[in-house]
């Protein structure tokens, strides 16, 4: 995130017991959602004292910004290793594939996890602008691997793009609710599949 929100550690022990409060926040926040974790919550998950959460998180909502963060980093540092490479429809299918045994591994529950936090918390300036930041990213990384794919082509790259990056972001994103909701992948799979195709239409590839 742009902004600086936290207080940030001057020390490594400081770092750690931040992280600390940040790993047990996150936990509860996927496990419960947002509402229903409190600050009195984390800071028995976390063994932390209510002086240093507060030292960090000047309230809550600081702390739901600190997940949204350690969220965004779990969920486009795993993406990012799977696209940053792609540069063809091959590669974009074993992408794919990647996505859908990752969720069939946890059985399809629990969705995505900035998915998640996105049906919570999109009503709230700062953590809608947060959680908004999270997704351009990942569309950004669909709109390089694109654009990839056309110069492997020998195509000159051309298109919206960015259109087409959010369209396959939005495939992703609907079909990893219905996965959640139905407890199985076929959504999830035939999401993707069709907007596989569409890409492939729109590059001509």
């Amino acid at each position: 995130m742009n902004e600086n929100v936290t207080a940030m550690p001057k020390t490594a022990r400081g770092a750690a017991t931040r992280a600390r409060i940040v790993d047990a926040a996150t936990a509860l926040v996927r496990k419960r959602g947002v509402a229903s974790t409190t600050i009195d919550a984390v800071i028995e998950a976390s063994k932390a004292s209510k002086s240093q959460v507060y030292h960090y998180f000047a309230d809550k909502d600081e702390l739901v910004l600190a997940v949204i963060q350690r969220q965004a980093e779990c969920v486009l540092g795993t993406h990012e290793g799977l696209l940053q490479k792609l540069n063809s429809l091959t590669g974009l299918r074993r992408w794919r594939d990647a996505v859908v045994e990752l969720t069939d591994r946890t059985n399809c529950a629990g969705g995505c996890p900035l998915g998640s936090l996105a049906a919570e918390l999109s009503e709230t300036p700062r953590t809608r602008a947060a959680l908004a930041e999270s997704f351009a990213r990942w569309a950004g990384y669909f709109e390089a691997a694109f654009a990839r794919m056309q110069t492997r082509a020998g195509k000159k790259p051309t298109g919206d793009l960015k259109a087409l990056s959010e369209a396959m972001l939005a495939s992703l994103q609907g079909g990893l609710l219905l996965a959640q909701t139905l407890r199985s992948t076929r959504p999830l799979e035939l999401a993707l599949d069709m907007a596989i195709e569409h890409v492939a239409a729109r590059l001509e590839l």
